[in-house]
């Protein structure tokens, strides 16, 4: 792609971004939404694969529905309350339309379905931008509305979201729709606990942005798309391979790793909240994510391809442009957890 046109698309992201971020009104809202939505399309089309068109047209409609949907809901409220403000959505059906539209945006269960499809037929490159900036502005919208919403219905896509994306991800093969099912996992985690402890929220998303970078950008390291391409990580750098191991045990919330923490402080959060019943069963659809999550270390670190020059493998990497990136990300995605105290403060 051309650099210039290439910087603009980059900027138009960073633009719709910052406008959802800082607007107050629905309509700026709205428009940073859609300045997203179209920087994003001519990334992911400019591969000229047929699998990357169908990708684009089904997230161009999907993100069109949403966008109508949210569109039509702040309408309805400023109709029936006289208000624009994004913080004063009083009309009950103006704030649930609300939350679908932007259960849609993201791929919350059971509005999920376009997700692994769209996330399938991009590079890894796209679909790390679409796994984790994407989601930055829908979030920054449901944090400001978070009082206004209902929380039986947040808990209900919650929980939705963990038991597919938990079932979902176990008979995969490709490591694209492996992500995108760990992404709506993670994202269940983070709108259950939106109603009681937003600050929560905002500190999973953190997280799980940083640990979905380092993953990302591992297995473009390895250059790998399907789980049995990933098996001869360990001949090209031992050390990415044990990185690629941590980083994945944390994404399914192993201890002592650092993805453990949002989900311990989200099951203590529930429980004060006396959710006894939904704490339990997202715990259990937990155990089911960490298992293919497991199936990713063992393919990486445990299996070897028999060559004796596997033994002449070099631990040191090769310095490139994303090297400090991906080691500041990891460092992070690893060795977070103790301080789980003091970050625990901040939060409550």
């Amino acid at each position: 792609m051309n650099p210039t046109v290439l910087t603009i698309l980059i900027s138009s992201l960073g633009l719709g971004t910052t406008l959802t971020f800082i607007g107050s009104h629905w309509l700026l809202v709205w428009m940073g939404l859609e300045i997203n939505t179209l920087a994003i399309i001519p990334l992911m089309i400019s591969q000229n694969h047929p699998r990357a068109v169908e990708a684009t047209t089904k997230y161009f409609i999907t993100q069109a529905t949403a966008s109508t949907l949210l569109l039509f809901a702040s309408v309805t409220n400023a109709w029936t309350s006289g208000e624009w403000s994004l913080i004063e959505m009083l009309n009950p059906t103006s704030a649930t339309l609300a939350t679908v539209a932007l259960a849609l945006k993201i791929g919350l269960a059971p509005l999920h379905f376009w997700l692994p499809e769209v996330l399938q037929g991009l590079d890894l490159t796209t679909g790390l931008v679409l796994s984790t900036w994407q989601k930055l502005a829908p979030f920054a919208i449901l944090l400001q509305l978070y009082p206004l919403l209902n929380p039986n219905l947040l808990l209900l896509l919650g929980i939705l979201s963990t038991l597919i994306g938990g079932w979902g991800g176990l008979n995969q093969t490709q490591l694209r729709k492996i992500l995108a099912y760990s992404s709506i996992a993670n994202l269940g985690w983070m709108i259950t606990v939106l109603h009681y402890a937003p600050n929560l929220t905002l500190l999973n998303l953190i997280l799980y942005i940083i640990m979905t970078l380092t993953t990302f950008l591992l297995f473009k390291i390895f250059n790998s798309t399907k789980i049995n391409s990933i098996t001869s990580s360990s001949t090209k750098s031992p050390l990415l391979s044990i990185i690629a191991l941590l980083t994945l045990l944390s994404l399914g919330g192993l201890p002592p790793l650092s993805g453990f923490m949002p989900k311990w402080l989200i099951l203590q959060e529930l429980t004060k909240q006396s959710l006894f019943i939904p704490a339990t069963i997202m715990a259990l659809m937990a155990l089911l994510s960490l298992f293919f999550y497991l199936r990713l270390c063992y393919a990486t670190t445990l299996t070897m391809n028999p060559n004796p020059t596997n033994m002449l493998s070099s631990w040191r990497t090769k310095p490139n442009h994303f090297t400090l990136i991906l080691l500041t990300s990891a460092t992070l995605s690893i060795l977070l957890l103790p301080l789980t105290p003091a970050i625990f403060t901040l939060t409550s």
